[in-house]
């Protein structure tokens, strides 16, 4: 007796439970969204509750439609977890209406996956979804070949971005932006895409690629990706991209240890942020990565470069962010290292005394950003002979790094001993004398008055 009928019934069964779940909730969530979002993704559907009541009218293929326009008008809203659910219906329905077999389940799949990797970062859904979407298109009949490619476009770069973001796979991630590449090719052979897309679309595979290249220390090739990026951005002069190669060659060239290279790249990403920005954002992180850069170099006169570049950063972060940003704070810690190392203890001391109220407001007063500022101040006062500042600042971030680490944690250790050094100073002796002395009571509240004492023991001697 053969089982296909019964499982092709129970599949049947499993897809109609799925898609009336599906249609419930499409009704909850109608009666919760707005009536222009239907209006727009059907000129037909006259108002909202026209559309819930209609909806349980529709025939399967019906359904599918709107639902398949309403994917839109919620990706174009910003209303991703909604899509996405609009998105799954889709291929309830693909598959109802289709088959499971069908060019249209393949493509549904495909847009799934796609907005699993886009809208909520889920590597692993993504790369199940476009897997199987893979394996559909390849055993469906063939539908128009532009269309084909498009969805196998679509699988491989999913494909690809879900395994760069898994990070255990890039050998899968390289081999999947390859065909997509290659994919690619076809589909402007048949001047079957816009300028503007294929620019997007190259550009997005030869950075993956760079990515995929650097993480597998071939830099050679990366760095070959990212001039192919910009050979493809010149066209369209796109600046704020044109940018962000420069950007990721500087990290490429720095890993590699040329910090010359990195610094150059570096330079034309700066002079492009500062002509669309300047003071902007991208400019204050561009000269933070220049200023540590600068830093790096064991060449004494890149100091005033570094500091310059310091400086900038931590200005454009407080305008664009603001004095408590966690960007800004990261920009002044790394600063005052520099400052320390350069022999300006007294400046790294006051950067830290003023970002230390900062911190406790950013990150709570039992933080290891406050510990750090503390250990920072505690060591400057230290070097300068300020022993009972350096002892108290110092042990304020002892508690603090008891409360965070223990006692037995290397970090908790090494303040310990300092405070027990600083202990045995005299200035620090001193002091805690002083101020033991200061504690203790009066010597009348400790001894009685002669008086008290007589009349004290008389009264003994009568009872």
């Amino acid at each position: 007796m053969s089982l296909a009928p019964r499982s092709g019934l129970l599949r049947a069964s499993q897809e109609s439970c799925s898609v009336a779940a599906l249609d419930e909730a499409f009704n909850m969530s109608s009666s919760a969204s707005s009536g222009e979002s239907l209006q727009e993704a059907d000129s037909t559907i006259i108002s909202q509750k026209a559309d819930v009541k209609n909806y349980s009218l529709m025939t399967p293929a019906e359904k599918l439609t709107l639902c398949e326009r309403r994917t839109q008008s919620l990706a174009d809203s910003e209303e991703y977890d909604s899509c996405i659910q609009e998105l799954v219906r889709c291929l309830a329905l693909s598959r109802l209406v289709h088959g499971n077999e069908h060019f249209a389940v393949a493509q549904a799949q495909s847009k799934l996956a796609k907005a699993y990797l886009q809208y909520k970062g889920w590597a692993h859904q993504a790369q199940e979804h476009a897997s199987q979407a893979h394996e559909v298109l390849r055993s469906s009949q063939q539908e128009e070949r532009v269309s084909c490619l498009n969805c196998f476009l679509t699988i491989h770069q999913t494909l690809g971005s879900a395994a760069l973001l898994l990070g255990k796979y890039p050998s899968e991630a390289e081999s999947s932006f390859q065909k997509a590449e290659i994919v690619m090719g076809d589909i402007v052979a048949q001047e079957a895409m816009g300028k503007e897309d294929r620019v997007d679309i190259e550009y997005e595979i030869f950075t993956n690629l760079a990515r995929v290249y650097q993480r597998q220390g071939r830099s050679e090739n990366a760095l070959s990706q990212c001039e192919r990026a910009l050979e493809l951005l010149q066209e369209g002069a796109q600046l704020s991209r044109i940018c962000c190669v420069y950007r990721n060659m500087a990290a490429i060239e720095q890993a590699q240890g040329k910090l010359d290279r990195a610094i150059e790249h570096l330079l034309q990403a700066h002079s492009i942020a500062l002509s669309q920005s300047p003071g902007g954002l991208e400019g204050a992180q561009i000269a933070h990565s220049l200023a540590l850069a600068y830093s790096s170099t064991s060449e004494p006169h890149h100091n005033d470069s570094a500091a310059r570049f310091f400086e900038e950063s931590i200005s454009a972060y407080r305008s664009a962010l603001g004095l408590q940003d966690t960007l800004t704070l990261s920009a002044q810690d790394d600063f005052s290292h520099f400052l320390l190392l350069a022999g300006q203890q007294e400046r790294c001391a006051e950067i830290q005394r003023e970002s230390l109220a900062y911190k406790k407001s950013t990150f709570g007063e039992l933080s290891a950003e406050v510990a750090e500022a503390l250990q920072l101040i505690g060591g400057v006062e230290m070097t300068q002979g300020q022993m009972r500042h350096a002892h108290r600042t110092l042990k304020k971030c002892l508690d603090i790094q008891n409360m965070l680490y223990g006692p037995q944690h290397k970090k908790t250790k090494a303040t310990q001993r300092t405070v027990d050094m600083l202990s045995q100073t005299p200035e620090v002796g001193e002091r805690r004398k002083e101020s033991l002395h200061d504690k203790r009571p009066p010597f009348c509240a400790v001894v009685s008055s002669a008086s008290e004492v007589t009349s004290s023991m008389s009264n003994s001697q009568q009872q």
